[in-house]
């Protein structure tokens, strides 16, 4: 098989920071080329290189394509030569049509104008390319679902002529259904010869559709190897440079009193009039236990919690008891003051601001605390956000490090800080390893146990079963808006929760 990439002894360095340190990888032509390592590795960094965003002149090395030295000075240098990326964060116009989208800065035109019959006429080639067979090239691209957006901005890439495919955690946001159809589609490009670089944290992926892998660690290459050589744990260990004998460490729960008490819990659709998202929903949670919340997407698992911690003012019914005391919750502040604190599922959205300071996100929700006379004690907001960066071991130059240039772990871990300053009774954590290395993830574990063990009640919803089995010490589970099933730890099984979620058992 042809060498299709070398890139060879590359090394980028950033102020104070040396991102890549001579760093070799050498991938065939159509084979699936994973590569592996914790956040911060410098997965991502290696493919900006490749693809153009940081042009040649800074960084040092070598990049070859089928032989041949190549120096890319922009984006569409890498692209003419080929190589197509794919991020994590779509880069789709929603108010645009797909066939718009497809072509968006490679129109073909016709005596200075938009020939649009060649548009979508080619729209539909490239789309039954990746499966989407019989989808209407006019359709604004905002109505699709994530899945065929995903496979939307795959065809736009085959549409550049794509050689060489990069996917940057492409799953990240799908089901399962449509991570199954993404990983036959790169199955079928490899027999067409196209290659793939495929980066990712979930390791059940990577076994299943790669050839080879590579692994970074702290800016070096510390290995390749074909996938029959590896497993999970061999991976883990080469990403994190020791065994992690237990992935999931939970620790025997400290269960107390019931904090929270939900009753005949219901939440309308704020977009849908006379729809439920949740429907009479009721559970309880302990302190110094880690509750579970299985669903399957769209079951309405985060609708719940939001709605609990404040959002869709007037859209639920039911009745929240906090310590025994029913308690009317209609925004955040009342939420935080009763106690409660929210990690949501998208950190960059919604938990952190990523243009300002580690110390100035820390603090956000608790400015009572660091502002005497209502004026912020600069002081104060420095200590808070090094007694976070330390408690909860923030890989960061300082306090006033900007929280948009940290890894998603350390992002994740700057969130978490947030939310422990206001002292929560009731913890929610909405996907907290979504997107992180399992470095970073036995990290948080760990914190989640210290919480529970002061006492903290934890809710956790997660899509990975393994990661819910492995930490919760109850799991309910939530189908279609309803209660379905609820388990202990012991009784807790992936079959008996699928059962559950999928509406085949009523717990």
């Amino acid at each position: 098989m042809t060498v299709a990439l070398e890139m060879k002894n590359i090394t980028k360095e950033f102020p104070g920071v040396k991102a890549l340190n001579q760093v070799n990888i050498s991938v065939k032509k159509g084979e699936v080329h994973a590569l592996c390592g914790e956040n911060g590795a410098g997965k991502s960094t290696l493919m900006k290189v490749l693809s153009g965003l940081y042009p040649f002149g800074t960084y040092d090395g070598q990049i070859m394509i089928n032989g041949e030295e190549k120096q890319f000075h922009k984006i569409r240098d890498a692209e003419e030569a080929g190589i197509s990326i794919i991020y994590q964060e779509l880069a789709l116009v929603k108010s645009l049509s797909i066939g718009e989208n497809l072509f968006l800065g490679n129109e073909p035109v016709s005596f200075g104008i938009i020939n649009w019959e060649r548009v979508f006429r080619d729209s539909e080639k490239w789309l039954q390319e990746v499966g989407l067979t019989g989808l209407n090239p006019e359709e604004l691209t905002g109505n699709l679902g994530i899945g065929k957006q995903q496979q939307v901005e795959i065809a736009k890439a085959l549409s550049k002529k794509a050689q060489i495919l990069i996917l940057d955690e492409p799953t990240a946001a799908l089901t399962e259904q449509e991570v199954d159809i993404l990983l036959d589609i790169l199955r079928e490009f490899k027999k067409r010869g196209v290659t793939c670089i495929y980066i990712s944290h979930k390791l059940n992926e990577v076994l299943a559709v790669a050839d080879t892998v590579t692994i970074l660690r702290d800016g070096l290459t510390i290995a390749t190897h074909p996938i029959d050589e590896l497993t999970e744990d061999k991976i883990i260990a080469l990403m994190v440079g020791r065994e992690l004998k237990e992935r999931y460490p939970r620790r025997e729960a400290h269960s107390g009193d019931v904090v929270m008490k939900v009753s005949n819990y219901s939440v309308q659709n704020p977009f849908v009039p006379g729809k439920k998202v949740v429907d009479n929903v009721s559970f309880e949670v302990r302190k110094g236990e880690i509750l579970g919340i299985a669903g399957l997407m769209g079951a309405g698992r985060t609708e719940l919690i939001m709605s609990i911690f404040g959002a869709y003012e007037g859209q639920s019914k039911g009745a929240v008891e906090i310590d025994g005391k029913l308690v009317k919750i209609k925004n955040t502040e009342h939420a935080i003051k009763h106690g409660l604190a929210l990690v949501s599922e998208d950190r960059k959205r919604f938990g952190l601001v990523l243009g300002m300071d580690i110390k100035s996100n820390v603090t956000l929700a608790s400015l009572f605390k660091i502002s005497p006379m209502g004026v912020i004690d600069e002081n104060r907001e420095i200590a808070s956000g090094d007694q976070y960066i330390k408690s909860l071991r923030i890989k960061a130059n300082s306090v006033e490090t900007i929280v948009g240039t940290l890894s998603g772990g350390n992002q994740q871990k700057v969130v978490l800080g947030k939310w422990l300053m206001t002292t929560p009774k009731i913890l929610i954590l909405d996907e907290p390893t979504r997107g992180i290395d399992v470095g970073a993830k036995f990290e948080i574990y760990n914190i989640m146990n210290d919480l529970m063990e002061q006492g903290v009640a934890i809710i956790m919803i997660s899509s990975e079963l393994p990661e819910l089995l492995g930490m919760s010490h109850r799991i309910i589970v939530i189908s279609e808006g309803k209660l379905t099933g609820e388990f202990s730890a012991k009784e807790a099984t992936q079959e008996n929760i699928i059962a559950a979620a999928t509406g085949g058992n009523k717990g």
